[in-house]
């Protein structure tokens, strides 16, 4: 039996990925791919041996899924579209007949020792009376708890009711809030690969970035708000960012291409002629900034201009002042101690039967297809578990 409190299941696979549902990431090796989790790292690992992205995507084969790859890892269905993946899960729920019951919360969930008249196991077996907001009670011998991140106060979470540990909660993969003259009216615009600094927290990350209503968002910036979602919390999302938007390279290097381009494009005005791969309205952006205009031609840019914009270009320098997250697609960092469970098992060490999987737990990975990846991993493992029981 499934118990969803919301009107529909898996109303999170629907938008993720822009409604085409990023299901996984071409990441086969269980080391390198747990490099992508800043909570649960190690205790992946394991996981990961038993079942990775590889086993997935058989998975969704067998079904009669096909799954593609993008430039970036990133796998999705081969028709982009997310009610793929939620029609597979649920004919499978309907093939093992499986209910599900939606609109339908768990409020409080009561223990008891069950006795056997077989050979004692460890530990004594448990039987588990679901009180249920229709009033009703379900009782059970196996639970898996998958309530995803959770909100608001730990206390009133399942697991901490049943003796668990809940971590200290915070957003994760969040965007920017910056009021930045260099990106009012530019949004939509994206660079295919900059740098992402925190310096105050020491991260630092790459990827594409991308400039909105409200500031800047982007896997570069996703991955940077994932590592440092407890401290940023801390700073109550108010500190300061490094942007080189051309990704890795050094000021130097810049200086001396814009030393070249003056050189081959010597009668050219500055706003036809952008040496690097950057959006023309962002370039003619950071002329304006810099108070060059952008009919002036490459021969007449000054030493202490091209200083400038090569610094504009490799260390641009934003406040932030805020985050922004989409409320279907939120990621939690933090969740029931990976201490207090089995992780070859996912089955609780305080309460048997009691089992986990997802983001209920201590694990959460950047963006890309990682975060469902444990939940299909955890998931599995919790399941065959029971399945043995």
């Amino acid at each position: 039996m499934i118990f969803e409190k919301s009107r529909k299941t898996l109303s999170k696979v629907k938008v993720s990925g822009g409604g085409r549902c990023n299901v996984t990431h071409s990441c086969f090796d269980p080391k390198e791919l747990s490099t992508h989790y800043p909570r649960g790292r190690r205790e992946l690992l394991g996981a990961f041996h038993s079942w990775q992205p590889r086993d997935t995507i058989e998975w969704f084969a067998q079904k009669g899924i096909e799954l593609k790859t993008e430039a970036d890892g990133r796998m999705f269905p081969t028709t982009d579209d997310s009610s793929t993946i939620i029609n597979c899960f649920r004919d499978a729920t309907n093939e093992h007949h499986i209910e599900t019951k939606t609109q339908t919360s768990v409020s409080k969930i009561e223990t008891q020792s069950r006795t056997l008249d077989f050979s004692p196991t460890p530990q004594s077996p448990t039987e588990f009376t679901l009180h249920l907001s229709s009033g009703q009670t379900f009782i059970a011998h196996n639970i898996v708890l998958c309530t995803g991140g959770t909100k608001g106060d730990p206390d009133s979470n399942l697991a901490a009711q049943l003796g668990h540990t809940i971590t200290p909660l915070a957003p994760s993969l969040f965007t920017f809030h910056i009021d930045d003259p260099r990106l009012n009216d530019l949004q939509g615009l994206s660079v295919p690969r900059a740098t992402v600094t925190c310096r105050s927290e020491k991260l630092i990350q790459q990827g594409p970035v991308l400039i909105t209503h409200w500031g800047l968002s982007g896997p570069g910036v996703l991955k940077l708000s994932a590592w440092g979602a407890r401290n940023l919390a801390a700073r109550d999302y108010k500190f300061e960012i490094e942007l080189n938007w051309l990704g890795s390279a050094k000021l130097e290097y810049v200086v001396e291409i814009l030393r070249q381009s003056k050189n081959d494009n010597a009668k050219r005005a500055l706003s036809n002629h952008c040496p690097f791969d950057l959006p023309k309205r962002l370039w003619n952006r950071f002329l304006e900034y810099l108070d060059i205009k952008g009919e002036t031609q490459w021969a007449q840019l000054s030493k202490k201009q091209t200083n400038q914009l090569a610094e504009l270009l490799v260390a641009s320098k934003f406040q932030v002042d805020g985050k922004s997250m989409n409320k279907e697609e939120f990621v939690t960092c933090g969740g029931v101690k990976l201490t207090e469970v089995n992780l070859k098992t996912m089955e609780s060490k305080k309460v048997p039967g009691l089992h986990f999987a997802g983001e209920v737990l201590d694990i959460d990975g950047i963006t890309g297809g990682f975060n469902f990846q444990a939940a299909w991993t955890t998931a599995r493992l919790a399941a065959r578990h029971i399945a043995e029981i």
